[in-house]
């Protein structure tokens, strides 16, 4: 699964927005208050709509008037995604999920939902899911329209209209389209990682993926340790490798029940507990769990991961990100930092700027001065320390 097409209007600062050929790997630079943040919960805000509904994924975000832009209270709030995606039966297509909130006598609606795939050969789009308003009308055969048989639609009506579609439909197998696509949303990661929370420690329980928050470090560990040990055995080794002095990194139960996360240090005997160790060092190890996640998220996004690293270890920090996109995840980053982007390819790189109170979206690659420049050796984040990557918009 990749998102290859992002098209946003009336959500927040992104009035009218197209990214086009996203890359598995992208990277979001701008000022402070451009709308990097917002971008990132456009992904939340639909994980949160599947999981709550609209109407409470708004409230969340201080209602409908707060997210749709300013100015475009009468119209509707669109998101289009287009991915290229795996459907059982019919292979690899490209698929585009759109959904467009609007409200009705001050109560948010979903005004129109269409999960649709393009046939090969061209043509128009295929429908599998087309609903307004609560109601409409779903392939229950997707199989056999991929043989050219004929489609067989059931007509379904939601329970209230600021329900989604891929929620209510997306429950029954019959549904495949709905149901993929469903679970794809379900797996997004957007991190909101807090080191304070990640040395926390936990009563005793169960996880097997690291969590928002990072509040269940220890547990994912001790989860690693019981049932995956060579690949915590992995993020040790690259531990020492970048953080001096690491030898090792446990999850403990103590007495009275709860876990802690311990860090042996190769020059004293006893391990220091979590609220011990510096900040950069449990965040590293925390992005090295996430990253290493045997059953990998289909979708990654880190803001400014930068914080709290010794600048020395945001180029390898990029090359995982990279990594973890070749093996299949997508990653979407947000950074300030030059040494950061020094380990990112021009063609990852996304510039963000305001306008009119808007924000405009460019790719940084698409800018003829600025491959010239990087072809002679000047690096993406020396651009961005000069502020040259802004040129991207023109004069």
């Amino acid at each position: 699964m990749r998102i290859v097409r992002i098209r946003l209007k009336n959500f927040k600062a992104f009035q009218d927005v197209t990214l086009k050929d996203v890359e598995p790997y992208a990277v979001f630079v701008g000022k402070n208050g451009v709308g990097k943040s917002t971008l990132f919960d456009v992904f939340g805000f639909l994980r949160d709509c599947l999981k709550e509904n609209v109407r409470p994924a708004l409230q969340k975000r201080g209602g409908f008037r707060e997210v749709v832009s300013r100015g475009r209270r009468n119209e509707e709030i669109l998101i289009e995604l287009t991915l290229r995606m795996p459907l059982e039966g019919i292979g690899d297509r490209t698929v585009t999920y759109s959904v467009a909130i609007g409200e009705e006598n001050g109560v948010p609606v979903v005004a129109k939902e269409i999960l649709k795939y393009t046939r090969y050969g061209g043509g128009k789009p295929f429908e599998f899911i087309h609903f307004e308003n609560g109601a409409g009308s779903a392939i229950t055969n997707e199989v056999e329209i991929g043989s050219e048989q004929a489609e067989r639609r059931e007509e379904q009506k939601l329970d209230s209209p600021d329900i989604l579609a891929i929620k209510g439909l997306g429950q029954f197998q019959r549904f495949e389209a709905a149901s993929t696509f469903r679970s794809l949303i379900e797996n997004w990661h957007v991190s909101d990682f807090h080191v304070q929370a990640a040395r926390a420690t936990r009563d005793a329980g169960y996880a097997e993926h690291l969590s928002a928050e990072g509040d269940n470090l220890a547990l994912v560990t001790q989860y690693l340790f019981e049932q995956n040990k060579p690949i915590l055995d992995r993020i040790l080794g690259i531990m020492r490798d970048r953080v001096p002095g690491i030898e090792q990194v446990e999850s403990r139960q103590m007495d009275d029940g709860r876990v802690v996360l311990r860090f042996q240090d190769g020059s004293f005997t006893d391990p220091f507990v979590a609220r011990f160790v510096s900040d950069g060092t449990i965040k590293m190890f925390a992005y090295l769990v996430l990253l290493y996640d045997p059953s990998p998220h289909p979708l990654l996004c880190v803001e400014e991961p930068e914080n709290q690293l010794y600048p020395e270890l945001l180029q390898e920090l990029s090359e995982e990100f990279e990594g973890y996109s070749k093996r299949g995840g997508q990653v979407f980053v947000s950074t300030h930092s030059p040494d950061f982007l020094n380990a990112v390819d021009l063609k990852s790189i996304y510039v963000l700027q305001k306008a009119g109170g808007f924000t405009q979206v460019h790719r940084a690659f698409d800018d003829e001065n600025l491959k010239s420049l990087v072809d002679a050796g000047d690096k993406p984040g020396e651009l961005w320390r000069q502020n040259l990557l802004s040129q991207v918009f023109g004069k």
